[in-house]
């Protein structure tokens, strides 16, 4: 007959613990990750109506909170103060607020034609050519495309930065300047140089081929980056697609550009016939096109000191990017 032993005690109160347990677990109620809100700062016309218009702002697996501001600038104060996860600026705007002391990165962007960057005059200027900037008023950003495609130009002209006047102004109080006389040239970008010259009877008296990359940088904040990465991955690729999108749908993109800046569809439609702006990834070949840019923006004093440009480039998103290469 075999022999038969009670179960120890120290096993039942073991068991009769993990039952309770398991009965307390089960009355917690399950909690769903929280939803990942990407808060984006953008333009009237920017990104966001690009997104709507191409139909690749649809299907989010998060939410976008968009924010509009009327210039790069102020998305880019935005960003340095933690207000924003996400916003757009040009190449030279990038550097100046990163060489400021932003926590923010570029992880991708658009490149659009150098000629879309323009200095312009009126119509009925004596001047003809860069060579004639000599002793103007030159307006134009500061710490931007305008101030930086000043210098280049006056440099290309032989023309000492010191022997022409530059004048701090956004792109409003530079064409209500150069309309009323109080500046001689100014220096702008797409779509104001069409507007000015298909309203205002510019002209255009040199550009940017040669002397900038005239790229559009996307730029997250560092704690975005670190705790809504995959968002801001979706998003840049959505983005990506959007753009290419556009350039085979120019007319279409113009007419519902227009209707939401009311700005007039055949300045838009020339806009961005002239930028055919194209998605672009970080790579070797954009590293180094930005570091020169900085180091020239460096000798002109756009930056008060050299940086090294890969410390706000991030080439991570480019790499995980799908097709990447």
């Amino acid at each position: 007959m075999p022999l038969r032993f009670p179960a120890p005690r120290l096993t039942r109160r073991r068991a009769a613990a993990g039952l309770a347990a398991a009965l307390a677990l089960s009355a917690i109620p399950s909690r769903a990750a929280e939803p990942v809100v990407l808060r984006v700062g953008d333009q009237k016309g920017g990104n966001r109506s690009l997104l709507e218009i191409s139909g690749f702002g649809k299907d989010l697996t998060y939410t976008i909170a968009w924010s509009e501001f009327p210039a790069a600038a102020p998305i880019l104060e935005a960003l340095n103060a933690g207000a924003l996860d996400v916003g757009y600026t040009g190449d030279l705007s990038l550097l100046t607020a990163y060489a400021a002391g932003a926590p923010i990165k570029a992880i991708g962007g658009t490149r659009s034609d150098p000629r879309s960057q323009a200095i312009l005059v009126r119509q009925d200027s004596p001047i003809r050519s860069a060579a004639d900037l000599r002793g103007k008023r030159l307006a134009g950003t500061r710490g931007g495309w305008g101030q930086f495609l000043i210098d280049a130009t006056l440099e290309k002209a032989g023309i000492k930065l010191e022997d022409a006047t530059f004048a701090a102004l956004n792109p409003v109080d530079a064409k209500v300047a150069l309309v009323a006389g109080s500046v001689d040239a100014w220096a702008v970008w797409e779509p104001y140089v069409s507007f000015a010259t298909l309203k205002d009877k510019a002209r255009v008296i040199a550009d940017g081929e040669g002397l900038t990359p005239t790229i559009t940088f996307i730029v997250a904040s560092d704690s975005a980056i670190a705790t809504k990465r995959a968002a801001v991955q979706d998003l840049l690729e959505r983005l990506n697609k959007a753009r290419l999108w556009s350039l085979d749908h120019l007319d279409t993109y113009a007419r519902s550009t227009a209707a939401l800046t009311r700005m007039p569809e055949d300045v838009l439609r020339a806009a961005y016939g002239a930028q055919r702006s194209s998605p672009i990834g970080i790579d070797d070949g954009v590293v180094a096109e930005i570091q020169a840019a900085s180091d020239r923006a460096t000798r002109y004093g756009i930056l008060g000191k050299r940086l090294d440009v890969t410390r706000v480039l991030d080439r991570s998103f480019t790499a995980a990017a799908p097709n990447a290469n």
